[in-house]
């Protein structure tokens, strides 16, 4: 049966009590519902865009976004579907309902990686034939995955050890990372295996109960320095199987993701006071409201001169309504008068 070799190094243990901490303060702010939505939005297409990106997909973050919003845009075929495949990969595991995940599972996730992408023959099925992975500027070759015939018998064992592995075995954060690295290593399909392994890898954090409300993106991570990630799986495999490395990356990349949208969350919680200003009840935002607060949050106050910056296809009356109302409910205050008016938040 598979086993993973590593070591809970310092490094490792300090990323999990960041990750901890972060996962304390996101599950508990008294956010409204329209922000939840909104990050759990920007969570999805940061997801997509830098999980295809990764990969070599030429669509920029505003592209995707618009391809994820139904809108046409200029770009290559397989771009685009890539971007659509994607979201259906997250819709997936989002729903997923089994306890634990199987070899059907793991083939659904490359049909909904590749579909159109692929020839049908390849796709949701292990490669029958043997890879090599090599590097796109030398051509020298960087890994050899395992020989095809032995492939479910390598995913069977290590399925085998997932599902037997509880929250009280393993953290799900480490589980995750092994996760990643296994499904790398073996290389079950011709192509699509990084997306396929991160997107697995995110379903056993959800599974583990580390689904964090889905606010974050670990692709945008990865995508930030590919070379490190890369390498950071090259590592594991020089190392003899040794995962601690790897771990020690992967959990950094959790607790970077986690701490970074435990401050935004912690910073609306702070300065709104749902709970405390409204006797625990919480308030439903408008779209542009949700805009206005964050403007105010990132730059400390606004002005009317800037209405047409924040929103261009807005008359500056509709505007003045959504502050009117955010002024109502005591988010939001009126500093000054006549032209040189500000709004900013409430203390």
């Amino acid at each position: 049966m598979y086993f993973p070799k590593f070591t809970i190094s310092s490094k490792i243990l300090r990323n999990i009590g960041r990750i901890e901490a972060a996962r304390e303060v996101i599950e508990n702010a008294p956010l409204v519902p329209a922000w939840e939505a909104k990050f759990r939005e920007e969570a999805i297409v940061r997801t997509v865009h830098h999980g295809t990106h990764i990969e070599g997909n030429e669509l920029n973050l505003a592209e995707a976004e618009k391809v994820l919003a139904g809108h046409t845009i200029v770009g290559r075929e397989r771009d685009i579907q890539e971007v659509l495949n994607y979201r259906n990969v997250l819709k997936f595991i989002e729903t997923y309902e089994s306890p634990t995940i199987s070899q059907e599972a793991l083939k659904h996730v490359h049909e909904l990686t590749t579909f159109r992408v692929l020839p049908p023959e390849n796709v949701g099925d292990f490669r029958k034939t043997q890879v090599v992975v090599k590097n796109s500027q030398t051509g020298e070759i960087t890994f050899r995955p395992p020989p095809a015939i032995e492939v479910p018998f390598l995913i069977a064992s290590f399925l085998d050890w997932l599902n037997a592995t509880s929250p009280d075995d393993l953290h799900p954060g480490l589980k995750a990372g092994v996760t990643h690295y296994e499904i790398v290593r073996i290389h079950p399909f011709l192509d699509g295996n990084g997306r396929v392994a991160r997107s697995i890898a995110t379903l056993v954090l959800f599974k583990g109960g580390y689904d964090i409300k889905r606010f974050f993106s670990l692709e945008e991570y990865y995508d930030r320095e590919p070379m490190r990630y890369y390498e950071s799986l090259q590592r594991a495999s020089s190392d003899s199987g040794d995962l601690t490395q790897w771990l020690e990356y992967f959990t950094e990349g959790l607790a970077i993701e986690l701490t970074r949208i435990k401050e935004k969350v912690k910073s609306l919680s702070t300065d709104l006071k749902l709970k405390k200003s409204f006797g625990g009840q919480q308030m439903s935002l408008t779209e542009r409201q949700i805009k206005i607060v964050e403007f105010v949050q990132e730059n400390g106050f606004l002005q009317n001169k800037s209405f047409f910056e924040l929103f261009p296809m807005i008359s500056e009356d509709t505007v003045l309504r959504e502050l009117k109302d955010l002024v109502k409910k005591g988010i939001v205050k009126k500093e000054g008068s006549t032209k040189g008016v500000k709004y900013v938040l409430k203390n």
